[in-house]
């Protein structure tokens, strides 16, 4: 045999064992990332497609006991379904008034959280020193507090006979009431979703190596240059993770517009208990949640776009 047919042979064993190497990890990867995903497709994805599902009138299997006892159920009429809940209830004024307040709040209270997260983490990384340490601090002080007794502390901090009133009368001065509007929603929801925020924006933007800064700084670029040309675009993924999570976490939240909120207009997240349990409308409580649902797949989709096309500009994909 000659030395040229060794080669070859030797070439293709090796090969052949470096497949069946990958074949391996590959069979590994997949078993070990399978637990995780059959146990989403459990609790979360198969609940999901029933709820969806019920939403469009198939109250049989699954859905029979809830469809049962729950008043207005509505039974499909043809084979994919039907859309006379949703007519219902995108009919109702009131739905279509709390859909827009919780658009409303999700927007004002992501934009405030992701403008004062991004302010501590810019003035930290381009200042420092001890007062950027104390306000990094305290924004991730919310973090270890509950929820039900921050937005009960918010509640009765900007109540009618709250501290900020009890104070500025000292003065003859007649302060805001915030409690139960959607003011206090806002700040409760901005309270809550700070620190995340900071964390993300504060861990993107101190990875930025200290040698382009300065480089920057070298060639006369002055604050907002580095701000606007530099920080923020070489942060821009921790940020959008900040700004997606946020925003879909403010979207379906209960606890704060429920504390802190009016009882008139409502965010869906308390809208969707109270005509559950409340009015006995699950149904109709599934169709609100299918619509925050797809309100959260929008943001999510945003994110999902922006890693695409990070990854599209480093060659990734």
């Amino acid at each position: 045999m000659s030395s040229a047919a060794l080669k070859t042979g030797a070439g293709t064993a090796r090969r052949g064992v470096t497949v069946s190497a990958e074949a391996r990890r590959s069979s590994l990867g997949f078993a070990l990332a399978l637990p995780p995903v059959l146990l989403i497709a459990l609790f979360v994805g198969i609940p999901v497609i029933l709820a969806v599902g019920f939403s469009l009138g198939f109250t049989g299997g699954l859905n029979e006991t809830i469809a049962a006892i729950g008043l207005g159920t509505v039974e499909a009429d043809n084979w994919w379904g039907t859309l006379a809940v949703y007519g219902q209830v995108f009919a109702d004024q009131r739905f279509l008034r709390d859909l827009s307040v919780t658009i409303v709040i999700t927007v004002v209270s992501t934009l405030l959280v992701l403008a004062l997260s991004l302010g501590i983490a810019l003035y930290l990384r381009l200042k420092g020193g001890w007062l950027a340490n104390v306000f990094a601090g305290l924004a991730v002080v919310p973090l270890f507090i509950p929820v039900v007794i921050a937005s009960w502390a918010i509640l009765n901090f900007y109540a009618n006979d709250g501290f900020v009133r009890t104070f500025l009368s000292q003065f003859g001065i007649d302060g805001p009431t915030w409690g139960y509007t959607t003011v206090a929603v806002v700040i409760g929801s901005v309270w809550t979703s700070l620190p995340f925020a900071t964390l993300m924006a504060g861990s993107g933007v101190q990875a930025i190596p200290d040698a382009i800064i300065d480089a920057a700084r070298d060639a006369g670029a002055g604050v907002t240059s580095i701000v606007m040309r530099i920080l923020l675009p070489m942060a821009s993924i921790p940020l959008i993770i900040a700004t997606t999570f946020t925003a879909i976490g403010i979207l379906g939240q209960f606890t704060v517009p429920y504390f802190t909120g009016p009882n008139a207009p409502q965010m869906l997240g308390v809208d969707i208990s109270k005509y559950f349990s409340s009015f006995n409308q699950p149904q109709q409580a599934v169709v609100m949640a299918v619509v925050v649902f797809v309100l959260a797949s929008g943001v999510a989709f945003c994110y999902v776009w922006a890693n695409f096309r990070t990854a599209k500009k480093e060659g990734r994909v």
